[in-house]
């Protein structure tokens, strides 16, 4: 409920879109409705071939931004996908990158991830960003509809050799044990 209304208070401009589905193009109650229906699908989802890990994320106890990492087949492809977003009034301070750090550090650290792989919209300049400041290598880009247009979705992956360049080890994952089986 936190994460929904932290929704509500706004993640991006209203002019521009950055997700693939636009959940956020409702005004609230509805917004926060899409937000808790998309945790509630990932949740139902969930499967061993395919499966959604959705983590709040804070900053000094307060809910600031949301972080998912998703894997289908993942015990065969050992790839997982990464999606993220931060309320307006935490944008700007390097918790994306921070986010990111962290949901590397899962699939590769914790998961024995092979390959990690991420998308933005060609506009989104601090989603790519962040995803330019680490080792990804840019895949190719692709024609989606977003909203009421055809646009470019930019596709980028990075393999375990290059995060094991820039892998922290301040980072700590607990509880995972009983997840990995």
């Amino acid at each position: 409920e936190q994460i929904a209304e932290l929704a509500a208070e706004g993640i991006h401009d209203p002019a521009t879109m950055p997700f693939s589905e636009p959940w956020t193009d409702v005004a609230p109650p509805q917004l926060q409705w899409n937000s808790l229906r998309y945790f509630w699908r990932c949740r139902a989802e969930t499967t061993f071939e395919s499966w959604h890990l959705n983590f709040a994320v804070h900053e000094h106890r307060n809910v600031v931004g949301t972080c998912t990492v998703d894997g289908t087949q993942f015990p065969s492809i050992r790839t997982a996908g990464t999606g993220s977003w931060l309320g307006r009034r935490y944008q700007g301070r390097g918790l994306g990158r921070e986010m990111r750090q962290a949901a590397l550090h899962l699939i590769f650290a914790g998961l024995d991830g092979e390959r990690a792989t991420t998308r933005a919209w060609h506009d989104n300049i601090a989603s790519l960003r962040v995803t330019r400041s680490l080792p990804y290598t840019e895949d190719g880009a692709g024609k989606e509809p977003r909203r009421d247009h055809v646009d470019t979705m930019l596709s980028f992956s990075m393999t375990r050799a290059r995060w094991e360049k820039v892998h922290r080890n301040d980072i700590e994952i607990s509880g995972l044990g009983p997840t990995r089986e």
